[in-house]
């Protein structure tokens, strides 16, 4: 216990909420504010001083509850291996803590139990281990203590060892620990998980790149401004330090935080509304940003319930099965009614140790994943699975043993016993001297029999052979000279709406690779029904990424860039899998339900956890976790993100060009040798008020109806692009330029900079209100857009400016923002004024429809 301490699995540190809270200041455009708070507070401005600070603590309280919600990835990895546990010490049979377990300790092991440790089997009877978890493998796997396998062997065929936190589901066994927390198999996919994350979602990537372009362009603008008023020279100093306050007040995107959040908890809602529930939410937009999905097969685009598809009699008859899991819903394709099908299905009922049922308005289970599929066919052919155990009665059950590789039952039918046995093909067709026809009993032609097995196996099935024969008794030489009955070719099937969801990602511009631990002809098998890969094309395994590994990250990336279809790959060449389609400049995503998905999912951009089945180190990990484990979900929570991004987008386009028409204005008004246009605190009320009603309400838009029309955005392009900026600098020049032409014109009529001021606040925010309406699509026309499609916006538009109306009639805020009422007549004037901007976003709209269809053509 000294040397390898206890067996117990790391947790992640847990940053404080003050440490959180302290992150939030780390960014360019705090630091702009924070230098103008001061020199605000310094100059005297204590209005405008306050205003900012208020600005910085919301900003920071948002922020903090964000952040602190997103800090439990991985804490379920702790309770994987917790429990207790049987060994032997000193020759006495002991029951432990699980974490009291130490290398060396020799473990007992039985059918329920759970690993505690990775052990090397010394001694084993009939064990089958259920490792999905770790190996994304949908069968248990049989272990055996005698069996000889390399140390470098793939985990999937390591078959004398067991991992810590897999299932016994059959048998018992003795071993050896060898391996406990950290450096267990799970222990080495915990260090993964709770290491520092390496990639972003594509949101903070966009959004970080945005912010220091707005910072660099406040640097350079306030420079220029400077040098400008200097040259002028009829400026004074404190003139020159407020109008340069008042400019980086009036261009940083105050307001952007509070819609940020808005927009994003709406995708939330709208995306729980999809069965996908986003446990951090700056994830919200990252299905909209993947351009790549890498997939867990077993659970997630199949049922991870295995179900017989094909029924094979030894006459060349085949017998086609619909339906899925353990549902008998479905049917047996063809003449149900012949006596040798019915033999077969019997065979499989009788020879078997499973039970099925109807509770709680579903189909339960209870045994092995084999033995059920057989109950699932009775049912399909209308057996009654109690009157065929009832009319049989068992006289002897012979278990399924790995060694031995078949099972069987000693029936007696009334007159009659009759000995029942399933297994592989290569075992029964051993015990086999004859099979049954429809001309009744003949000689066995394995031949045939190998043939058909060899079809269904290079189609990707698990097959089983059934066989039986008369006994007079039990005995030994029992499993000789039987009549074989046929085969079943099981497969864990796919899941019905998954083609067609891979099929809309395909036309939404989102590429799909499927990547599991099962064997790659089932791997191949499951992606040509899904459309994922063709017949000729190349499956990866494990063993070829390790390979090209050794050669280097260009080999291996161009081993991995054309594949779709991954098999038998171990939980770290996931990973390695993400990576490379990373370097490649995808945003990823990757889906998953077992602990062997985290190191993935983590790696990713975006990790999706399977809710119902996924373990809970899956939904941990993940961003985002789909409740209804359907596929189909994904396409739509891709639609939302989608979505999200674009009213983003809408609300920074909105935001940025009111503040370059504020710095359009001041520049404008320093060439002409004008006092400042508008005070620091008139232009925070500008943008967190008059602007910020608008910003958010923006947020609420739907859906345009063609996001998934449209080819996923390049990892590679910023929000400030070429369509953003044609409408920033459109509208910011429009609303700057007739704001300072009225405001000179003002001050040419001999009235007062204060009531100039004022005018000029007003028309600001008339345009801000006509700015945001406009603001609803990028393309289509108002006119084309529901007008109370999002009634937020619509309610907020009037609101934002009643607003400004009333602070001009109320003492103490009026006199903060040195604003006055005016009359009925100057505000028609104003709005005639601020309409033309108006006119001109539609004109360009229609511009950038023609444009489109031209490009298109």
């Amino acid at each position: 216990m000294k040397e390898y301490g206890l067996n117990r699995l790391p947790e992640p540190p847990m940053p404080g909420t003050v440490q959180i809270f302290a992150r939030q200041f780390l960014s360019p455009f705090i630091y702009i504010l924070v230098v103008a708070a001061i020199i605000s507070f310094t100059l005297g401005q204590n209005p405008s001083g306050v205003f900012i600070i208020v600005v910085l603590i919301l900003n920071a309280i948002i922020g903090t509850v964000q952040e602190y919600s997103a800090q439990r990835s991985a804490m379920a990895l702790r309770n994987m291996i917790k429990g207790m546990a049987h060994v032997i010490r000193d020759s006495v049979a002991r029951t432990i803590d699980v974490e009291e377990i130490v290398p060396g300790d020799l473990v007992q092991l039985s059918s329920g139990d759970k690993v505690p440790a990775d052990v090397t089997l010394i001694s084993s009877h009939n064990l089958t281990v259920d490792e999905s978890m770790l190996t994304g493998e949908s069968l248990a796997v049989s272990k055996n203590a005698i069996a000889t396998v390399d140390e470098d062997a793939p985990l999937s065929e390591k078959v004398n060892h067991c991992f810590a936190g897999s299932i016994i589901t059959h048998g018992r066994a003795q071993a050896i620990a060898i391996a406990t927390a950290t450096n267990t198999e799970i222990g080495r996919i915990a260090r993964h998980v709770t290491k520092e994350r390496v990639s972003e979602p594509p949101l903070m990537i966009r959004i970080r790149a945005f912010t220091y372009q707005v910072a660099g362009g406040i640097f350079v603008a306030i420079l220029s401004l400077t040098i400008m008023m200097l040259l002028k020279g009829n400026y004074t100093t404190e003139a020159i330090i407020l109008m340069t306050i008042g400019l980086a007040v009036s261009v940083i995107p105050e307001g952007l935080p509070a819609a940020l959040t808005v927009a994003l908890a709406i995708g939330m809602r709208r995306m729980a509304k999809n069965s996908v529930i986003i446990r951090k939410l700056i994830a919200v937009e990252s299905l909209g940003s993947c351009t790549f999905i890498c997939s867990d097969k077993t659970g997630t685009l199949t049922v991870n319930e295995l179900t017989i598809r094909q029924v094979v009699l030894p006459d060349d008859k085949v017998f086609q099965v619909t339906g899925e899991g353990v549902s008998p819903g479905g049917k047996v394709c063809g003449n149900t009614e012949q006596q040798h099908l019915q033999q077969l299905c019997i065979a499989g009922v009788l020879a078997n140790e499973s039970h099925l049922s109807y509770a709680g308005g579903e189909w339960v289970s209870d045994g092995d994943i084999v033995d059920v599929a057989f109950l699932v066919l009775a049912k399909k052919l209308g057996l009654s699975i109690t009157q065929l155990r009832q009319q049989h009665t068992q006289l002897e059950l012979i278990p399924y043993e790995s060694e031995k590789a078949y099972s069987g039952s000693v029936n007696f039918d009334g007159d009659k016993s009759w000995l029942y046995a399933k297994g592989s093909p290569e075992k029964m067709l051993s015990m086999c001297s004859h099979m049954e026809t429809s001309s009744g009993s003949v000689q066995i032609d394995k031949a045939l029999i190998e043939d058909q097995f060899e079809s269904l196996a290079k189609q990707g099935y698990r097959i089983i052979a059934l066989a039986k024969k008369e006994v007079i008794e039990c005995g030994c030489k029992q499993f000789e000279h039987m009549s074989f009955l046929g085969m079943v070719a099981m497969i864990d099937p796919v899941r019905h709406e998954a083609f067609d969801a891979i099929t809309r990602c395909r036309e939404g511009g989102v590429e799909v690779a499927m990547i599991t631990g099962d064997h790659p002809a089932t791997a191949k098998s499951i992606a040509i029904e899904l459309g994922l890969c063709g017949q000729d094309a190349a499956v990866v395994t494990g063993a070829m990424i390790h390979k090209a590994n050794a050669k280097g990250p260009k080999a291996a990336d161009e081993l991995i860039r054309p594949v779709r279809v991954f098999a038998r790959i171990e939980p770290q060449q996931k990973e390695q899998i993400v990576d490379s389609f990373m370097r490649q400049e995808h945003f990823v995503a990757v889906t998953g339900d077992g602990v062997n998905d985290a190191p993935a999912m983590r790696q990713a951009n975006t990790g999706i956890a399977m809710g119902k089945r996924g373990t809970d180190v899956a939904k941990e990990t993940a961003d985002l976790i789909i409740t209804d484990d359907n596929f189909a979900s994904i396409v739509s929570g891709i639609e939302q993100g989608r979505v999200v991004y674009n009213n983003i987008r809408k609300v920074i386009a909105l935001l940025v060009a009111t503040g370059f028409s504020a710095l359009w204005l001041f520049f404008l008004s320093v060439l002409a040798g004008l006092p400042m246009p508008m005070i620091a605190v008139q232009l925070l009320w500008l943008n967190l008020v008059a602007n910020g009603l608008q910003d958010v309400a923006l947020a609420f838009e739907p859906k345009e109806g063609n996001e998934l029309s449209r080819k996923p955005r390049k990892p590679s392009e910023p929000i400030f692009e070429k369509v953003i900026i044609e409408h920033i600098v459109i509208s910011g020049t429009v609303m700057g330029g007739l704001a300072f032409v009225h405001y000179y014109l003002a001050l040419e009529a001999g009235q007062s900079v204060e009531l100039a001021r004022n005018l000029t606040l007003m028309l600001m925010v008339l345009f801000g209100n006509i700015h945001a309406l406009n603001s609803r699509s990028e393309t289509l026309s108002l006119f084309t857009l529901p007008v109370f499609a999002n009634p937020f916006l619509i309610c907020a538009v009037p609101i934002a400016q009643l607003v400004h109306i009333a602070a001009m009639y109320t003492p103490g805020i009026s006199d903060v923002l040195a604003i006055q009422p005016i009359s009925l007549v100057q505000w028609i004037q104003l709005l005639l004024i601020a309409s033309s901007l108006f006119v001109i976003e539609e004109l360009h709209k229609w511009w950038r429809r023609r444009s489109q269809a031209y490009n298109a053509a």
